[in-house]
């Protein structure tokens, strides 16, 4: 009987490493953490000044590819997947979906609930409020395992408000 005890908690412990900490919440009940990132901070819904239309496709790209934002403007980014196969969208830096992207490649049943991501099936569309309050130029990509690689990337150029009066 001892070893079966000890088979189940080797299972378990085994099966453990493979979990990874950004799986797709199977509830609404509780809003992703808000946490300060290079390329901005999760937004609310009620501060929303804009919503931006963001396609994506199975030529592994999205349309529009470039987005312009002012510093500080808290956007809704509705995220439509137009392809037959699973895609999503992630915000970050270049390193930073780099190392995704990488890790990714490795662990490729990994899913996303970031604020700053979007896991999307077929057919359908998901949504990010993001507020993009530092300056600076980042990207959006489908870190799917190979989607990166294949170029399904697009360009966010965070403008710095001006300060000076009219």
């Amino acid at each position: 009987m001892k070893i079966f005890k000890l088979i189940a908690i080797l299972s378990i412990t085994t099966g453990a490493t493979a979990v990874f900490p950004h799986k797709i919440p199977t509830s609404s009940a509780a809003p992703a953490e808000r946490v300060q990132t290079a390329w901005g901070i999760g937004g609310d819904a009620k501060a929303v000044t804009r919503t931006i239309n963001v396609t994506m496709t199975d030529n592994m790209r999205f349309t529009p590819s470039e987005l312009r934002i002012q510093a500080g403007e808290t956007v809704r980014l509705v995220v439509r997947n137009a392809g037959k196969g699973l895609h999503e969208l992630v915000i970050g830096t270049k390193d930073e979906l780099d190392k995704h992207a990488a890790l990714m490649l490795k662990f490729p049943g990994m899913e996303h609930s970031e604020p700053y991501m979007a896991h999307v099936n077929p057919g359908k569309t998901a949504q990010l409020i993001w507020t993009f309050n530092r300056a600076g130029d980042f990207e959006f990509a489908c870190l799917l395992p190979g989607h990166y690689q294949a170029g399904m990337v697009g360009k966010i150029k965070v403008m710095a408000r001006s300060t000076t009066a009219p």
